[in-house]
């Protein structure tokens, strides 16, 4: 027995690091606040997988597909085999551990490619944004949550056995996998180290993850909220968002409604709202819209295509869910889910004087311009110092 290199570099770097994402995946899943880092392990693990399919076939022997093709019976054997303790000792990956390989490759890419779709649609954002409304992707959701329950159960199997074999063989594997050597037979196939394969794949996730965080990922502040900022010294905090499809938009329908108020995207209405706001135009909350045949028929349809109903955000679906079929609000805040979020803000903050009115959307909803409304980007401004101090004394 001698020590021999049997795990090359590129495989060492590439199974501790498919290992660490999927780790840290697990523990940024909840919340927007860590949604850009969620969403960068996972397209880094689906290219972790990608060079391992390449590698499999161009690697050193034991990073080879090759040397550790078992099939279902000889992996079920051998684990057989090791509840009696008498297991065969493998230099390279035994045939359970193989399969538990094969398993976590796939479900690597069934829990990633699911997650891309699902951010698609949840969050309208990324390269699937628009695929699939909120509505249609939530069954895509919890195939995707429930992938990495299943893929962390896989994962705990396959340390559990490391750690069998560990003992039964008293050998530490999970060391083998740092440094790459193991005491092996004489004639037993070297690994060549790889070093500048490991080193490209390591500039190459280096650099992804630079162009993610300072090239795809938008960190620009709002410009109302930086003027505001920088006039009163209050303001909202910078939202960090990944820059994907927007939702659509039209450039009449801006301008007709933005010319007396702020516009209020199509999706947090209901279709028969708007159809009715249109066909009594001359009565829209005391005034007379007044536009012509053409430019009603334009807007109308831009309204009807993304409205609530089309559940593009996941604003429109509740929205739309909470509305009654026989009930249609002209007004965005009569509608229940908008009564709901804003029970438990204080009049203190309606009355600030950076919100004032219910209908200031902006005011707290950064994205509100964009109709995304995203709780992400959710901040209750501050009122002004000396506002907040005169409101503090009796």
């Amino acid at each position: 027995m001698q020590r021999t290199l049997i795990w090359d570099l590129p495989t060492r770097l590439f199974h501790w690091t498919l290992a660490s994402s999927f780790a840290l995946a697990w523990l940024t899943s909840e919340g927007d606040r860590w949604r850009s880092i969620h969403v960068f392990l996972g397209y880094l693990m689906l290219g972790l997988v990608v060079f391992r399919l390449i590698w499999g076939f161009t690697g050193s022997h034991f990073s080879r597909f090759s040397s550790f093709w078992f099939g279902p019976k000889e992996a079920l054997d051998y684990l057989k085999q090791v509840t009696t303790r008498h297991a065969p000792r493998h230099v390279g990956h035994n045939p359970t551990g193989s399969l538990a390989i094969y398993i976590l490759l796939v479900m690597s890419v069934a829990v990633g490619l699911t997650g891309v779709v699902t951010l698609g649609g949840d969050e309208q954002q990324g390269i699937t944004a628009g695929w699939l409304s909120f509505a249609q992707v939530q069954t895509l959701k919890q195939l995707h949550e429930l992938g990495a329950i299943a893929m962390l159960l896989v994962v705990a199997g396959h340390i559990t056995g490391v750690v069998v074999e560990s003992v039964l063989h008293k050998e530490n594997l999970a060391r083998a996998m740092v440094s790459g050597f193991k005491m092996a037979e004489a004639g037993t196939p070297k690994a060549t180290a790889h070093p500048w394969v490991a080193v490209l794949l390591l500039l190459t996730m280096l650099g992804f993850g630079g162009w993610w965080f300072y090239y795809a990922i938008d960190k620009n502040i709002d410009n109302q909220a930086w003027h505001i900022k920088l006039e009163t010294g209050v303001g909202e905090e910078p939202h960090v968002k990944f820059v994907g499809k927007q939702l659509p938009d039209n450039k009449l329908w801006r301008d007709e409604c933005g010319s007396c108020h702020a516009v209020f995207y199509p999706a947090l209405l209901p279709e028969r709202s708007w159809q009715k706001m249109m066909a009594e135009q001359d009565q829209h909350f005391g005034s007379d819209l007044g536009l012509d045949g053409a430019t009603t028929a334009e807007v109308l349809q831009f309204m009807v295509d993304n409205s609530a109903d089309k559940h593009l955000t996941e604003a429109a679906f509740k929205i739309e869910q909470s509305v009654p079929k026989a009930h249609t609000p002209l007004r965005i805040t009569e509608t229940p889910y908008w009564v709901e979020k804003h029970r438990e803000i204080a009049a203190a903050d309606w009355a600030n004087p950076l919100v004032l009115s219910k209908s200031n959307c902006a005011a707290c909803h950064s994205d509100a311009d964009d109709g995304s409304f995203e709780d992400g980007a959710m901040h209750i401004p501050k009122a002004p110092a000396k506002v907040a101090s005169a409101a503090s004394q009796p």
